[in-house]
């Protein structure tokens, strides 16, 4: 089980993905499609984070009387009942939420509810912007540690210090 920061993050999930020109191609397929992208990337990012994730999606139209509640690795997910929207949702995790909580709509009302209460609102195209950075930097990261491994294991002999070149290299990175 992951430990959570104690930063919590509220995601209307159909405004993510019509928002997001990625995500939208994986709509136009099926919504199920698109979902699913958004689950993983989303996964994705919560690894990288560590921020407890939730995303709720309108179910107001499905048979089901109350809302549905599922889990995509360490992304909760939440389909509001019959006759809610996922508007209402968020708006009652609003009200509830103790902790630092930001919520990702383009919806005015979704974010002028949340200022209200003192949460942080973003917009899909802030929120899908800083999550793409922030698994660009990590896949980055990652090159660049293997990348070092590599020119390490090459070394032989008492001179085991990274050169200049590599020093700088670092230190660019890990500004990204």
């Amino acid at each position: 089980m992951c430990q959570y920061s104690n930063m919590f993050i509220i995601i209307d999930g159909y405004n993510l993905i019509r928002q997001s020109k990625t995500l939208r191609r994986y709509e136009v397929k099926s919504l199920e499609a698109g979902r699913a992208a958004l689950f993983s990337l989303l996964s994705d990012y919560q690894k990288i984070k560590e921020h407890r994730i939730t995303v709720v999606f309108d179910g107001w139209q499905g048979e089901e009387r109350y809302e549905e509640r599922d889990r995509y690795y360490d992304v909760d997910i939440i389909y509001s009942g019959y006759g809610d929207y996922a508007d209402d949702v968020i708006k009652r995790m609003i009200e509830n939420a103790e902790e630092e909580t930001i919520v990702v709509s383009s919806d005015r009302e979704i974010i002028s509810f949340a200022e209200n209460y003192g949460k942080t609102a973003l917009s899909s195209a802030e929120f899908e912007a800083l999550m793409n950075k922030a698994l660009h930097s990590s896949t980055t990261k990652q090159y660049a540690a293997a990348d070092n491994q590599e020119r390490e294991r090459k070394k032989v002999g008492p001179s085991r210090r990274l050169s200049r070149a590599q020093k700088s290299r670092q230190k660019i990175m890990k500004r990204l």
